[in-house]
């Protein structure tokens, strides 16, 4: 976890941020700060980073890379976070981490957009992340990749908007972790309204997994799947009461930080966390 020193919406990369909208960097690091004491009160071990200086999303390291054992594939970020990139390498090479980057020039939004559950790797598409990127991704980790995509934000026509900062195409989902977590590696929870029809029915195949489903307003206001949990004690939205409530119906523990001003930048507690000890 790094901080919220710089913590910014000038540039506006994803539909949740609002260019010069009041941010207060008192309250958002007062907020990660929260979510840092939750996790180590769950037995998580944290390790403290210092944000890289001048980047406005340096708060959210979920979109360094994607971590298993010794290995971490980096990710390829919108050019208003280009400079995180050499930052996130450097600290993870300290990590003793053997660093791995996809080819090509592909977009590939680290662990924001691929969520390992026991030898799946749950990817996103379409939006910060290329398809063309999920094999090489689970080739180099060793994981077997369900390629899964959210709905697009549509402008007043019904047609795809384009995000003017980032050039690329957005969604209030535009990570995956966004409408889709991992409680534990055979207990998934995904808001189904999030996904295209295709994806919906991936999902749906997977046998092997239990799975909670999330309200749309759940998802989408209450950021309820942007979570982190340990496999017993789930760090979660406090706004999300159903959800809440069927976690706690699976034995989970349910621990709720209350954020508000780190959501402005369109992302929650799982954003701001990277981990390192994938299995």
């Amino acid at each position: 976890m790094s901080g919220a020193d710089y913590f910014d919406d000038q540039a506006a990369i994803n539909p949740f941020m609002h260019r010069n909208a009041p941010i207060d960097r008192v309250q958002a690091q007062a907020e990660h700060d929260a979510i840092r004491a939750a996790l180590e009160q769950a037995g998580v071990t944290v390790i403290k980073v210092d944000p890289p200086a001048g980047c406005q999303d340096g708060v959210y390291t979920a979109n360094w890379a994607l971590v298993r054992g010794d290995k971490a594939v980096m990710s390829t970020l919108p050019e208003a976070r280009k400079g995180e990139e050499a930052y996130a390498e450097q600290l993870l090479r300290a990590q003793d981490k053997t660093i791995y980057k996809v080819p090509g020039g592909l977009h590939f939004s680290g662990q924001g957009d691929a969520l390992p559950c026991g030898n799946y790797l749950l990817a996103g598409s379409g939006y910060r992340t290329d398809p063309a990127a999920h094999q090489f991704v689970a080739d180099t980790l060793g994981y077997e990749v369900i390629t899964l995509q959210t709905i697009p934000e549509l402008d007043t026509a019904g047609q795809p908007v384009i995000n003017q900062d980032s050039g690329w195409p957005d969604s209030f989902f535009y990570d995956i972790d966004l409408a889709i977590s991992v409680l534990s590696p055979n207990l998934i929870a995904w808001c189904p309204d999030a996904f295209t029809p295709d994806s919906q029915a991936k999902i749906r195949s997977l046998a092997a997994l239990d799975k909670i489903e999330v309200s749309f307003a759940e998802a989408k206001e209450a950021f309820a799947c942007n979570l982190v949990s340990t496999g017993e004690t789930v760090v979660m939205s406090a706004t999300a009461p159903q959800f809440t409530a069927a976690c706690e119906a699976k034995g989970l523990r349910v621990v709720t930080p209350q954020i508000t001003e780190l959501l402005k930048g369109g992302g929650y507690i799982r954003c701001t966390t990277l981990t390192l000890d994938n299995q």
